[in-house]
């Protein structure tokens, strides 16, 4: 069993510490480390285990994210064009993480790969001639792209039974449907990457890894150093720990615990919390079928994080088909949350952008009830616009993970909702946090990055450079503009990953 310390050995300071047991502050602490193994780092976990919030398996869809299938990321403009820069960066990120677990894999650090990352072929699919006509342009768009070559587009009726067999059988050959496909997609299973890193940090290096310790009460004592209050759940008792440096990764209560710092950064940020859920099936005739991961396009008023998609999903060695996710509330920020995180949350410095984000989201608010009042059969009803037979004793009802929408000052509407991922830093650099969804998980190594970056630039760029070049082969260039460098990290952490696209 890995090394998890009890309260009894927490220290009184640390250079770092990090927040939350989850895909962000794994891979934090496991680049800090790596940068600096001499460094007294500290990450405290709230439950009993790692990664069983919104990076457990089943909480989250699986997807690399790599803009790949999903079209909210190509954007067709006013004058008819696509925008693939969103893609293109998404794109860039997720390479950058492939690199990252390629080196813990050639590190040793992770074992076997295939226990995280498997190949899966990613696909877009659309239904009628209008929709057709945007993914053809779509698709014309992203393979001038070095990052999306290879991709395939097709509206031929058996082409599309081969690459989608389960979505096109009981379908007429007139019916116009259009697809792209690319073989370089992969699935991940982050809940396991994150207990992985989890393993190693706990017993192969020096940082202090605690589990159900929660941290509380941020404040910044007079030589610039953080003081908090950290109590154990199981006992009830508490201590006083501090550090330079902290890092709040705790999903949607990083957003409270950023609030209590009192920093002129954290002003005006709300949350808006999110939960889902997902059909699933493991009926082996059914996944036989299906070995893609299949986005389509959002309803009429619905989030980014709710676009359909049936996916193959591998894990701890069983496949399975997911297919939603279906939209729900809580007032929870956490799946193992309070329901007061929501009211407790609202305060003088950001009710008027949680009221301007709801009042100019009316629309969504109302997706969002019909979304929680659909029965079993309605969920079916829409699996059915994929699988046009699909028998509702063959799908189970599983709740997803819950998601806290950023929501942020805005001049003109004083509040907007955000759904990408937003990291925060005060001004003296000495704590951050991310807040937020999609990417997420798919794009952390990038993030913690971006993080470290900003909190540790000089070392990063000086001691630390030779290490970072060791790690991630291809930082400081732009993929999207060499196509040689491009081909040359794929194949290098297609080798390591086993990815046998």
């Amino acid at each position: 069993m890995p090394n998890f310390l009890t309260n009894t050995d927490i220290k009184s300071e640390y250079d770092v510490i990090l927040v939350g047991g989850g895909i962000m502050s794994t891979t934090l602490g496991t680049l800090l480390h790596e940068f600096d193994p001499n460094l007294k780092i500290a990450i405290f976990e709230r439950l009993g285990r790692f990664a069983k919030e919104s990076s457990a398996a089943w909480n989250n869809a699986g997807t690399g994210h790599s803009a790949f299938c999903e079209l909210n990321y190509t954007p067709e403009k006013e004058d008819g064009t696509i925008d693939i820069s969103k893609a293109e960066n998404i794109a860039e990120q997720f390479e950058v993480s492939k690199q990252f677990w390629s080196y813990l894999v050639s590190k040793k650090y992770i074992a076997n790969p295939k226990d995280f990352i498997n190949s899966c072929p990613h696909m877009s699919l659309v239904f009628g001639e209008k929709d057709a006509e945007f993914l053809k342009k779509r698709y014309d768009t992203m393979v001038t792209s070095n990052l999306f070559k290879g991709m395939e587009f097709s509206t031929d009726f058996e082409q599309l039974k081969e690459w989608i067999p389960l979505i096109m059988s009981k379908r007429k050959e007139n019916e116009v449907l259009a697809a792209t496909k690319m073989d370089l997609g992969t699935d991940v299973n982050f809940g396991s990457l994150t207990r992985k890193m989890g393993r190693f940090l706990a017993e192969d290096s020096l940082v202090d890894v605690f589990l159900y310790q929660e941290v509380k009460d941020l404040d910044i004592e007079k030589d610039g150093t953080w003081k908090m209050k950290v109590k154990n759940r199981m006992t009830g008792k508490s201590q006083k720990v501090s550090a330079k440096f902290v890092f709040l990764g705790a999903g949607g209560y990083s957003l409270p615990l950023l609030d209590s710092s009192d920093i002129k950064e954290s002003e005006g940020y709300g949350g808006f919390p999110v939960s889902g859920q997902w059909l699933v099936t493991h009926n082996e005739e059914l996944v036989a079928q299906h070995e893609a991961k299949v986005y389509t396009q959002a309803g009429l008023n619905a989030p980014p994080m709710s676009v359909p998609h049936l996916d193959l999903r591998l894990i701890d060695g069983k496949k399975a088909l997911l297919f939603g996710p279906f939209a729900g509330f809580s007032t929870k920020f956490l799946k193992e949350g309070s329901y007061l995180d929501l009211p407790e949350s609202i305060n003088f410095s950001n009710i008027r952008s949680l009221f301007g984000a709801w009042w100019h989201n009316l629309p969504l608010t109302k997706y969002l009830i019909e979304q929680v009042a659909m029965t079993k059969s309605q969920r079916m009803a829409h699996l059915r616009q994929f699988v046009k037979d699909a028998k509702e004793e063959d799908w189970e009802l599983k709740v997803a993970g819950q998601r806290v929408q950023v929501i942020k000052k805005d001049g003109e509407k004083g509040g907007k909702l955000e759904f990408g991922t937003e990291v925060v830093i005060n001004k003296n650099k000495t704590i951050a946090a991310i807040l937020g969804a999609s990417p997420g998980a798919s794009t952390a190594a990038h993030a913690m990055l971006h993080i470290i970056e900003g909190c540790f630039g000089d070392k990063l760029q000086n001691e630390w450079y030779e290490k970072l070049l060791e790690i991630i082969p291809s930082y400081g260039q732009k993929l999207s503009e060499n196509a040689e460098l491009t081909e040359k990290v794929r194949n290098y952490s297609k080798e390591i990953l086993e990815l046998n696209y």
